[in-house]
């Protein structure tokens, strides 16, 4: 009963925006959570997690449809941006992946991760 309920407080967690939800996530996890700002349609963005693909094991991807008006001020933020990433709530990159960047990045609070276990 407990992993029903904690799986779907993850399901619920990762489709959130809110900071609560992707701390939930992120904390039930112990993955990183890579947020991408996007709108439909977008083909940067789909183009960009292609690129991700092979790394979407080890981060947690939350989009946040800057449409939304729920989102406004993401919209006049990122609107002439998409798609942007933040990496666990801080600015990693925008227009593209910079896959180096988000290695870095990536292996960097993999390694905290670790050291706090």
């Amino acid at each position: 009963m407990v992993l029903c309920f904690l799986s779907r407080t993850l399901q619920l967690a990762r489709r959130s925006s809110s900071p609560l939800g992707r701390q939930l996530c992120s904390a039930s996890t112990n993955k990183p959570v890579l947020t991408l700002f996007t709108k439909k349609p977008c083909p940067l963005c789909d183009d960009a997690k292609e690129v991700l693909e092979p790394y979407k094991r080890r981060f947690i991807l939350q989009e946040v449809d800057i449409t939304l008006p729920e989102n406004s001020a993401w919209y006049a933020k990122y609107k002439y941006d998409i798609p942007v990433f933040h990496l666990n709530g801080k600015f990693l990159m925008k227009h593209r992946v910079d896959i180096q960047k988000f290695e870095d990045h990536l292996m960097k609070l993999e390694l905290q991760n670790d050291g706090n276990q």
